[in-house]
């Protein structure tokens, strides 16, 4: 009984410690004048390169992605081609549409819903739901998703993931846009 009231309190005490990691906001104070404008940086050709970590920060996987926007003047279509070290590869084709000044809507397929997004500043922050391939199949996870345009041609990003509200880790990617 004891070790049982032990472990739920071992539990709660490192969800706890979890709850209260860090995170980005749209109200932290601006780094530079940049405007970041997704249509504009991501129209044409980008590579990117990546991993994910988890949780403990051990890095469980790399990849890069060769990433292919259009911008029509309402839809901006960003076809991604991953490539991972372990030499699988996989496409995901995003869909985005300008909602207002600074916000935008979008799907690809696996996103459950409709992702959103909001840009500010140099930062812009997506939000969404996706069914990941896995080698047993998906896994649902929540993607909280931030993007800080650091030049002309560089975006740093960190997405921080979660499943059932537990963080599984994090994917960090320098994506840089081609001439």
């Amino acid at each position: 009984m004891i070790r049982a009231l032990a472990t739920v309190f071992g539990l709660a005490a490192l969800t706890l410690l979890a709850a209260c990691t860090g995170r980005p906001s749209l109200d932290d104070p601006a780094l530079s004048s940049r405007d970041f404008e997704l249509q504009e940086f991501f129209a044409g050709t980008t590579v990117a390169h990546g991993q994910f970590q988890d949780r403990f920060g051990t890095v469980r996987r790399r990849f890069e992605v060769q990433i292919d926007g259009t911008w029509d003047g309402e839809t901006l279509t960003l076809t991604e081609d991953f490539t991972y070290a372990d030499g699988s590869a996989e496409q995901r084709i995003w869909t985005l549409r300008q909602t207002g000044p600074e916000s935008w809507e979008g799907s690809a397929p696996g996103v459950i819903g409709t992702a959103r997004g909001t840009e500010k500043g140099d930062t812009f922050n997506w939000t969404y739901l996706i069914d990941l391939p896995t080698r047993d199949g998906t896994t649902r996870v929540h993607f909280d998703d931030w993007m800080w345009q650091l030049s002309d041609t560089r975006v740093l990003n960190r997405a921080y993931m979660r499943k059932a509200g537990v963080t599984l880790g994090s994917v960090i990617i320098i994506f840089e846009k081609q001439p």
